[in-house]
């Protein structure tokens, strides 16, 4: 028998989760590096950063069915560096990593519709979800 979570549980868990990246005194963030995503979450960046986009205040809705989807987030409308798009990491204001992500063009979890970036450019993410599986 596998081991699973009733709806309840994944809304709480997935809740508790997004509800770390409003922590740290303001809106969270989504910094998009170059290269592979660090080997552990807790350590320290890697790649070149690209661009940073903005949650708003309260960056998702409450679960349901263990999905969380993210309210607008802010493009970065002048891109850091140039570069290709490797991975995403998501941290709070006071910038404590929450998660990171790969990220590709056509796939990936942040998924491009083009992950070469250039200077000066525009950066946008136009949906996220995080998601608490069943089992």
């Amino acid at each position: 028998m596998a081991f699973r979570l009733g709806t309840a549980a994944r809304n709480a868990a997935c809740n508790a989760i997004v509800d770390l990246i409003d922590a740290g005194g303001g809106a969270g963030k989504i910094l998009i590096r170059t290269g592979a995503q660090p080997t552990n979450v807790g350590d320290a960046d890697t790649g070149t950063l690209l661009g940073t986009l903005a949650f708003a205040a309260t960056a998702f809705g409450n679960a349901s069915a263990g999905v969380a989807t993210a309210a607008a987030i802010t493009s970065d409308t002048s891109a850091d560096n140039s570069g290709t798009a490797g991975h995403a990491r998501i941290k709070d204001f006071a910038d404590s990593v929450i998660a990171d992500a790969d990220a590709a063009q056509g796939s990936g979890t942040f998924n491009f519709d083009n992950t070469t970036i250039v200077a000066g450019g525009t950066i946008a993410v136009t949906s996220m979800t995080v998601t608490v599986p069943i089992s």
